[in-house]
């Protein structure tokens, strides 16, 4: 499974690039906002950092045509620069126009397996369903549910488009997806850096620390 940082603050994706562990990014305009910095600029220095892995840049346009310009020319900042566009009939009218053009796409505010289809079925190269949207206004676990039937139907009909699981509230969603066979989870900084950790792996580190001074002695 891959790993994108979902994040928007240059300095944090910064922090984790060197770790090796870190795939791609994804932003949005909440977080773009968030940043403080001018859009083209702050992805083209993301685009810089992630060195060819994919980086997720989303129009504000609703309609086609303005979608378009937007990808346009989002897509001339960088070559892994990869357009986000929403889950509606313009924005998939815009996917298959950009495909057409070799532009990648992450479809992005995916709620029900029908969307997924579309989606790929239009070409997108990224699904993004959001799972803690899902368990927050369905019911728990819908959200999980939805990436196990996206990814048993993607597997039936041998889509090439990925799996790219979003609004990921804790590492039970990121374990789960790994399970049911995801392609790529992105997930804020927070919760990247609460997945190296585990009470027992304290506890046996302080015990082997322990054990150490007592040896020396």
């Amino acid at each position: 499974m891959k790993f994108f940082l979902d994040s928007a603050d240059v300095a944090v994706i910064e922090h984790w690039y060197p770790t090796g562990i870190v795939d791609g990014v994804t932003t949005n305009p909440s977080l773009i906002a968030k940043s403080g910095q001018p859009l083209h600029a702050t992805i083209a220095k993301i685009a810089a950092i992630a060195e060819g892995d994919p980086v997720s840049a989303e129009v504000v346009a609703t309609d086609h045509e303005g979608m378009l310009r937007e990808a346009t020319a989002l897509s001339q900042i960088a070559q892994n620069v990869v357009i986000k566009l929403p889950m509606t009939p313009d924005g998939m009218s815009a996917c298959r126009d950009l495909r057409a053009r070799d532009i990648r796409v992450n479809v992005t505010l995916v709620f029900s397996l029908a969307q997924a289809l579309i989606a790929a079925k239009c070409g997108a190269s990224f699904v993004s369903p959001f799972v803690g949207r899902l368990d927050d206004h369905v019911a728990p676990g819908a959200g999980m549910q939805l990436i196990d039937n996206i990814v048993t139907a993607y597997d039936q009909y041998d889509y090439d488009t990925e799996v790219l699981v979003a609004s990921v509230r804790s590492r039970d969603h990121i374990e789960e997806a790994a399970v049911l066979g995801a392609d790529i989870v992105t997930l804020p900084p927070k919760i990247l850096g609460e997945m190296y950790q585990h009470p027992l792996t304290d506890k046996g580190l302080e015990a082997f620390l322990r054990d150490w001074k007592e040896s020396q002695k």
